[in-house]
């Protein structure tokens, strides 16, 4: 196999590499960056420019193998953001960003240094050790728009003391917490995450490098053993018939990983009677749901946030925040109900399957105490979840929700009270990133279809709150 090197001291390409199991080596280049674009030299060039430059000089000090070179810069009018110098820069810099959509560039330069072969031919002479094939080089780059959330002093002092901004150009990590304060992007995820994928994959074919056909031999082994579990099965509360990349006891299992991470992050409340409440209100609500083929678990994180989650094998916490808003029991259980509609009806494993890929199968397949890549992986597929899902995803469990309260003895009111005033706060104060109003969006007609699930008439209020909630 031929050996790669990443002439990158990036964590995050490291990790990317990683994540999908190529063997490399890290040949960190200290060459000077070129900062400045001009005249004759546009952002894409720069770039391309600089990736070429650490690809070069990691080139010659090796004999021969594939090495990769990269260069990530942000630009919002015209201004160019690379990594902060320290965490004042820092601040400076992520509160200029979140104010304006930027642009991610990252240049990508691939250079295929074949093994030198002897020649007996012209053994003796200065040239007598010739390369059988040339060396190949090739550059490209992608562009990306990432749109955030304004974020005040506060909200960054509070992500850094969580996440370090110096190794990030832009001083954050849309893979990681980042991701809470992303609204959306346009072009490659991982094009902001320092190295596009599918650019590389695209240079990787014309050099006619096959190092990726043993990368899928391997993914397509792995893939192989979890998929003899696929299996396509009529889901009764969406009425379809759906395909599963994973059983029942492997989403618990992938559950179980994500939950050892989340507790090493957040604290669990040491009121029992608060456990105790939210733990008999959910097991009501699971006896009554439409699947019984796992165990539900239901606890409080010590968090002020109101927010609440539910993770692929039933496992669905609830924060100290969501508690101290709710009213009585009938607003908690509708809230509680309406995580595990997202259960029954598998959204958080089917959102998973189809954004994260090989991760869930690094988190299922390697012991999480023992890989700094899966305690990532699981911290990713945290965040993937309580980025919340979409709206017919949302307005399916609270349809779920309604007749789950009313058959566990709850008044599936309780879910439109909630809502209104939870709609109301949304107006009088602005949104924290991890808020339940970001994280379950769509409330106005998530309002309008438990009214309708209920049978109750939905007036022209309702549809204008539904216009204001698609502005937002």
């Amino acid at each position: 196999m031929r050996k790669i090197y990443l002439a990158s001291d990036s964590k995050a390409r490291k990790e990317l590499f990683k994540f999908f199991g190529l063997k490399f080596k890290i040949l960190p280049s200290n060459i000077k960056e070129e900062k400045t674009a001009s005249r004759n030299l546009s952002y894409p060039q720069l770039v391309q420019r600089n990736a070429l430059n650490k690809a070069k000089a990691a080139a010659e000090r090796v004999k021969s193998g594939i090495i990769i070179g990269a260069d990530t810069i942000m630009v919002q009018d015209k201004k160019i953001f690379g990594k902060p110098k320290n965490l004042k820069e820092a601040r400076l810099m992520l509160k200029r960003l979140s104010n304006k959509p930027q642009s991610v560039y990252t240049g990508v330069c691939v250079i295929n240094k074949p093994p030198h072969q002897l020649s007996k031919k012209n053994k003796g002479k200065t040239n007598w050790c010739g390369a059988k094939d040339k060396q190949i080089t090739k550059v490209g780059y992608e562009k990306t728009k990432v749109y955030m959330d304004t974020l005040n002093a506060k909200e960054i002092n509070s992500y850094f003391t969580k996440v370090s901004p110096l190794d990030k150009a832009g001083s954050f990590d849309i893979q990681g917490k980042g991701a809470f304060f992303i609204r959306r992007i346009e072009g490659c995820f991982y094009n902001v995450v320092g190295l596009p994928l599918r650019k590389l994959y695209r240079i990787f074919k014309e050099l006619n490098i096959k190092i990726l056909i043993i990368l899928l031999c391997f993914l397509h082994s792995v893939f192989c053993f979890f998929l003899s579990g696929c299996s396509a099965e009529y889901n009764i509360v969406t009425g379809k018939q759906e395909s599963f990349f994973y059983s029942t006891d492997k989403e618990v299992k992938i559950g179980q990983s994500i939950v050892k991470e989340i507790e090493k992050k957040y604290k669990l409340v040491d009121d029992l009677l608060l456990q105790k409440r939210v733990e008999d209100i959910g097991k009501k609500i699971a006896a009554v749901s439409d699947r019984k083929d796992i165990e539900y678990s239901f606890k409080v994180i010590n968090d002020e946030e109101v927010n609440a989650v539910s993770l692929p094998g039933g496992f669905i916490y609830v924060n100290q925040g969501l508690l101290d808003m709710v009213k009585n029991d009938d607003e908690l259980g509708g809230v509680i109900a309406h995580e595990v509609g997202h259960t029954v009806a598998r959204h958080s494993i089917k959102k998973l399957q189809a954004i994260m890929g090989y991760s869930l199968i690094r988190i299922m397949t390697i012991p999480v105490a023992q890989n700094s890549a899966v305690t990532n992986a699981a911290d990713l597929a945290f965040t993937e979840i309580i980025l919340g899902y979409g709206r017919e995803d949302e307005l399916l469990a609270d349809q779920l929700a309604v007749r789950y309260t009313k058959l566990a003895g709850y008044d599936p009111h309780g879910m439109i009270s909630f809502l209104e005033r939870l709609q109301e706060s949304k107006r009088r104060k602005p949104l924290k990133p991890k808020s339940y109003f970001k994280t379950h969006p769509y409330v106005p007609d998530r309002i309008r279809v438990v009214k309708q699930e209920l049978g109750e008439r939905v007036d022209f209020s309702d549809y204008i709150n539904i216009e204001e909630g698609k502005r937002d």
